[in-house]
């Protein structure tokens, strides 16, 4: 499958439960620049919730959320 967002990091987070998922992508995504993208994929179904929150609070933008066989996947773009 191809991306369906060009991202400049990516962090697998799969396994992990919440809020570890979200923790680790803070982490990373202090590490980029503004504007940059990173994508994240987790198998925690609260990471929804978590993410489209986190995006709005912080001012990220969340690009793009995919759902499948229960593997998430988010694109955020650093503010």
């Amino acid at each position: 499958m191809t991306d369906a967002v060009a991202h400049d990091a990516e962090l697998d987070a799969s396994g992990l439960n919440c809020p570890l998922p979200l923790l680790k992508a803070k982490m990373e995504l202090n590490k980029l620049q503004s504007g940059a993208v990173l994508k994240v994929i987790a198998t925690d179904a609260g990471s929804q919730r978590d993410f489209r929150t986190f995006a709005r609070l912080a001012g990220h933008t969340l690009l793009r959320e995919e759902d499948e066989a229960g593997v998430y996947r988010y694109w955020l773009k650093k503010a």
